[in-house]
C-alpha cells in the first residue's frame, strides 16, 4: 500500500498567493508606481500670492537694484517637495526573514520552497520600501528668474520667507531678499 502525501489545501494555496499580491501591492502604493486615491492634484504647488512694495499714494511699486547684478532676479515659484530617504537595508533583511517565514508556513511540500522564497522577495522589497518611506524629508525648491533671463532653481531645506514675486539674489547656493 502507498500512503498519500498531504496535500495543501487549495483555500490556502489561495491565501498565500493573496497575501503576496497584497504584498506587492501595497509596496508598489508605497513607492509611487502605482498610484493611489488619497492623492491631491496641486498639493505641493506654488505659493498663490504675490507681494508688493506700496508707495505711500497706495500704487504698487518695485524696489530698484542700485546697479547691474548678474545674482538678482524674482521669484517665480516656491513648492514643497517631499524626498525619499535612505535604506541602510536594515529593513530589507527584516523584511525577507518575515516574508520567509510567512511565505514557509503557508506552503506544503513543493510549492513551500516557492511559497518561501516568494514571501522573502516580497517582503524584502516591502520592508525596504518601508524603510526609505520612514527616512523621507521635505525641501523647498525655489525658481528664480534671474535679471539676464535664465532660470535657477535652488533647493533649501527650511521653508523660505519668501513668495512668487520677490525680488531676491542668489548667494551661496540660497536666496536672500534685495
Amino acid at each position: 500500500m502507498q500512503m498519500d502525501q498531504p496535500r495543501t489545501h487549495p483555500i490556502f494555496l489561495a491565501a498565500g498567493v493573496a497575501v503576496l499580491l497584497f504584498s506587492l501591492l501595497g509596496a508598489a502604493a508605497l513607492t509611487g508606481v502605482m498610484p493611489v486615491g488619497n492623492s491631491k492634484p496641486g498639493e505641493f504647488g506654488a505659493l498663490a500670492h504675490k507681494t508688493a512694495a506700496a508707495t505711500p499714494a497706495g500704487h504698487p511699486s518695485q524696489r530698484m537694484a542700485a546697479g547691474p547684478c548678474a545674482n538678482c532676479g524674482v521669484v517665480e515659484s516656491v513648492r514643497a517637495v517631499e524626498v525619499k530617504g535612505n535604506a541602510s537595508g536594515v529593513g530589507a533583511v527584516a523584511g525577507g526573514v518575515a516574508g520567509g517565514v510567512l511565505g514557509n508556513q503557508i506552503g506544503h511540500g513543493g510549492t513551500r520552497t516557492l511559497m518561501t522564497l516568494g514571501g522573502a522577495a516580497g517582503g524584502a522589497y516591502a520592508g525596504n520600501t518601508i524603510e526609505r518611506n520612514m527616512n523621507r524629508h521635505t525641501v523647498w525648491r525655489v525658481a528664480v528668474r534671474l535679471e539676464d533671463g535664465t532660470l535657477r532653481t535652488l533647493t533649501q531645506n527650511a521653508q523660505p520667507l519668501l513668495a512668487v514675486g520677490d525680488r531676491v539674489r542668489v548667494v551661496d547656493g540660497g536666496v536672500e531678499r534685495v
